[in-house]
């Protein structure tokens, strides 16, 4: 028999026992799951005991169950928004020229480019100096730098779009943007070991194990969230009408007659949110309060001053929430949102806006709610193997063992009970030589001689 000293015994038994300890969670998978994610949450977590360790290991889809979703990235609304928001700037610096170029208007452009009229249509040439200017660099194709911008015209129209080099480093951009953004939604609402990852040029492949129905995820995942603070040019009830170049015709959350036309660049977006928690109003009802980062702080606090006594809208994924009047400069970078919302959504969209809002639509290609039974197949198929093996080694140690029972009443049968010893014997005279000399079956001795197996049933021979 193989000796192994007691330390290194102890040792490996110590070793076992303290995996085991660990592992012992996973057999309480459930209850072990809401003991932490009450412990995260900040809540008294009942229902295992403290001093035991509460790790599990992460199951995926096919062990758990969850949602699985193929989304597709709206790039190309990126590029409008970028050239919308690009509109001050060449608009600014073209008025510096207007004894040159004569008057400037804005004009309802193509997806993805910037339009603009010039009055002296014959000035052109120095419109497209002017805005050249504003170009920045950006690495191309080959490695060199660029313009980030290309600036042509069509008759008296000057049109301004994003370089290829530029729309590139924009899908970039856009995706990785995406990806951490979502990232942060799933991790807000507690789901652990989410597979967010990108694949080809616009899409983003989401698994949530655990989660109830795709729908869920879609509905935590798919709102954009994105928060504007924009200055109204007017109200109407007509929602055909022309909101004017540069302006937006935009619905009221709380009255579907009612339409705001607003200035469609906006002042702050949810891009300067620094923090955003529920609260309730002075009035108890749910609220979002939000703070602004130190440049959103400085950009609303400017724009406050000088429109004391104007409305602005806070608009919340194309729907105006809440058009309050400017009483007062609000320079503290802080402020509340109110609106007709329960405090489960007023909760949920504090949630989204702390991740931040999406930079383009989602479209979802695919989804689908996946049960467990892939896996459950998997375990299934492998306790059957399990079973086939044990049988099997049952059934061989059967064999050897009725080879023995028919071997001892041969002997016994016929009065052949000295052989039968001397087969045992022969046995333990065998691991005495294995064991250098310790015998482990001192029954009566081991000085014992070889038996011919040739007389037993089963030999070659009988007799």
């Amino acid at each position: 028999m193989l000796q192994i000293e007691g330390w290194k015994r102890f040792l490996i038994w110590a070793t076992c026992a303290l995996g085991l300890l660990f592992a012992l969670p996973n057999a309480f998978y459930s209850k072990v799951e809401t003991y932490n994610d009450a412990s995260d949450e900040g809540k008294e977590a009942k229902g295992w005991p403290t001093f035991l360790p509460s790790g599990l290991v992460n199951l995926g889809l096919d062990l758990r169950g969850g949602a699985h979703l193929l989304g597709e990235v709206k790039l190309a609304e990126v590029y409008t928004s970028r050239l919308e928001s690009f509109w001050p700037e060449v608009r600014n610096a073209l008025r510096e020229e207007r004894a040159t170029i004569g008057a400037i208007r804005q004009q309802d452009g193509g997806e993805a480019e910037l339009r603009v009229r010039i009055g002296k249509p014959e000035a052109m040439d120095s419109a497209i100096k002017v805005v050249q200017t504003l170009a920045r660099p950006v690495a191309s194709f080959s490695g060199g730098m660029t313009d980030d911008i290309v600036v042509t015209a069509v008759g008296d129209n000057l049109i301004v779009t994003l370089s290829d080099a530029e729309k590139l480093a924009t899908d970039d951009r856009t995706m990785a943007q995406s990806l951490e953004i979502i990232r942060r939604r799933v991790d807000e609402a507690g789901t652990r070991e989410p597979t967010i990852q990108r694949q080809g040029t616009d899409r983003i492949l989401i698994q949530v194990p655990g989660l109830g129905s795709a729908q869920e995820l879609k509905d935590l995942i798919g709102t954009p969230a994105l928060l504007t603070f924009q200055t109204v040019v007017g109200e109407t009830s007509n929602p055909n009408g022309n909101a004017g170049i540069g302006n937006e015709l935009v619905q009221a959350a709380d009255n579907e007659k009612t339409y705001y036309i607003l200035e469609r660049a906006p002042v702050v977006t949810g891009e300067d949110l620094t923090d955003a928690q529920p609260a309730f109003d002075q009035n108890g009802r749910p609220a979002v309060n939000f703070r602004f980062n130190t440049s959103g702080a400085k950009k609303f606090g400017q724009y406050t001053t000088d429109n004391i006594g104007e409305p602005f809208a806070i608009v919340l994924d194309k729907q105006v929430i809440s058009a309050p009047r400017i009483q007062s400069a609000i320079t503290g970078g802080s402020g509340i949102i109110t609106g007709d919302f329960d405090v489960t959504e007023s909760t949920r969209l504090s949630t989204l806006l702390r991740a931040g809002s999406l930079p383009a639509s989602l479209i979802f290609l695919e989804e689908r709610t996946v049960g467990p039974e892939l896996g459950q197949d998997s375990i299934d198929a492998g306790k059957i193997c399990l079973y086939c093996w044990l049988w099997r080694s049952f059934d061989l140690h059967g064999a050897v063992l009725r080879y023995f029972w028919n071997f001892c009443q041969y002997c016994f049968d016929h009065q052949r009970r000295d052989d039968f010893w001397t087969t045992v014997d022969g046995w333990c005279d065998f691991n005495i030589a294995r064991n250098r000399g310790n015998c482990s079956h001192n029954w009566y001795g081991c000085g014992c001689q070889r038996v011919d197996f040739r007389t037993y049933p089963g030999g070659a021979e009988n007799g």
